[in-house]
């Protein structure tokens, strides 16, 4: 059997489950109601992929940020801004400036 590596990076305790694919086939088969349950949560998952992409697409690096500050205020405070301005697709230079002129009543540049 051949064994793929995995690496995590967590920026707060966490603990990990992992499944290996035939088990996981079994959970599926013999406990009710997690076929269904692991189905919506995949297509939860995809739908806000998607609107990430066109959210990513469609608006500026400005409201990008002010949304993700309104969404997960709490994340702001507890992770480097570079992993911030990644999630957001923008450089963390970008990101600073933003910083910058929001706390300034700015608009960007």
């Amino acid at each position: 059997m051949r064994r793929r590596s995995k690496f995590v990076d967590a920026v707060e305790d966490s603990e990990l489950l992992v499944i290996d694919a035939p088990s996981h086939e079994q959970v599926v088969e013999r406990v009710p109601g997690y076929a269904a349950g692991m189905r919506a949560g995949l297509q939860r998952h995809a739908a806000a992929k998607d609107q990430r992409i066109v959210t990513t697409m469609t608006t500026t690096a400005e409201e990008r940020y002010q949304e993700f500050v309104r969404t997960y205020p709490s994340i702001v405070q507890r992770v480097p801004q570079w992993m911030v301005a990644s999630y957001l697709g923008v450089s963390p230079e970008t990101l600073s400036r933003v910083r910058k002129n929001l706390s300034r009543g700015r608009p960007p540049a």
